[in-house]
């Protein structure tokens, strides 16, 4: 199948779970409510119970004045910095939970989508799949998470080291180091770009093994890192898809920004946009993870039988009047993967 292809089914896959765009809206508002409630509210609370007045900060004397002794500084605002660090970190925690939870709920209707096309959306199969691949998602996302770590500390490492002999190098001459200074530079971007955008196509892949292949964490990182040494092909297919979120992204930026530049009305103009923009990239966003589970499941699922017993199935979900949508036909005749659940009547 040819990426073209590939992406078309993406992009109907998501058309006909549209639902899932609102969800995640719904998510986007959540967050930005959330950041309200467990920082702004907090930290209202805190100016009153710690009696603070910054009206003293206005004035340019009393600024430097704090430079200068900022250990003063420090212990007068402890108690705020205290209470607004960990309102932020317990804000992240939820912020982070909640994603999880709709990214697995979306990874499990799209496959589900792709084994049984004439399926429909319900918001409670969306639950059920949440439910069912959260731990396994929130477990591999940890795995992801020390690669990432562990990326970043070798680049680190290597970028010492270089700037170390170019160091030397230089020492001894000139010509000579800056030509190694240009050399290391390189290797640390391609290597750098070439790292991270592995580690972020395994990760994404391995969320389609999860569902399709079940297995732990660990099996899953390593039958994604194998399944794209294998086939490259599904590497540059993820690559065209980042590209294209990227420059959607982009793009919307360009529309958006300048309206915050305009004085009072810009920010107000600017809100609609806003919330159309996200509305756009959680759509694109669910176009490259749909796209990403069809090309795994004709190049591996479909080809391949299970190593294992199938996954847990859920039971089909009752279909909510007025939201639901048939879909079209995402994908032909459904590999070895999981066996649809029984039909309920309805």
């Amino acid at each position: 199948m040819t990426y073209s292809e590939t992406i078309r089914k993406g992009f109907r896959l998501v058309n006909s779970r549209w639902q899932l765009v609102a969800v995640h809206i719904g998510v986007m508002i959540f967050n930005c409510l959330g950041f309200f409630l467990f920082v702004g509210v907090p930290l209202g609370i805190a100016f009153i119970l710690f009696g603070l007045d910054l009206t003293a900060l206005s004035d340019m004397n009393t600024v430097i004045e704090l430079l200068r002794n900022p250990f003063g500084l420090f212990s007068r605002f402890f108690g705020l910095a205290l209470m607004v660090i960990a309102s932020f970190v317990f804000y992240m925690l939820v912020v982070t939970t909640v994603w999880l939870y709709v990214l697995s709920g979306s990874a499990g209707i799209i496959g589900r989508t792709i084994l049984e096309p004439s399926g429909r959306f319900s918001m409670r199969a969306f639950f059920h799949e949440a439910g069912r691949l959260f731990f396994p998602v929130l477990r591999y996302t940890f795995i992801v998470g020390l690669l990432f770590v562990a990326v970043t500390f070798a680049l680190g490492l290597f970028g010492g080291l270089s700037v170390a002999v170019v160091s030397a190098a230089s020492s001894q001459d000139s010509t000579l180091g800056l030509f190694l200074k240009i050399f290391f530079s390189l290797i640390l971007v391609v290597a750098g770009i070439t790292l991270i955008l592995s580690v972020l196509a395994v990760a994404v892949y391995g969320v389609a093994m999860l569902f399709f292949r079940g297995g732990g964490a660990v099996r899953a990182f390593r039958s994604s890192f194998r399944f794209l040494w294998h086939n490259q092909e599904a590497f540059w297919l993820y690559i065209i898809l980042l590209a294209g979120y990227i420059l959607a992204s982009f793009a919307l930026m360009t529309v958006v920004y300048p309206l915050n530049l305009i004085p009072i009305i810009g920010t107000v103009l600017s809100l609609p946009f806003q919330l159309l923009s996200h509305a756009i990239q959680g759509y694109l966003g669910l176009v490259l993870i749909a796209s990403v589970f069809v090309h795994y499941f004709d190049e591996e699922v479909r080809t391949q039988p299970r190593e294992e017993g199938p996954v847990t199935e859920p039971e089909r979900e009752g279909t909510i009047a007025g939201n639901s949508t048939p879909s079209g036909d995402i994908s032909e005749s459904a590999g070895p993967g999981p066996e649809p659940p029984p039909q309920e009547s309805e």
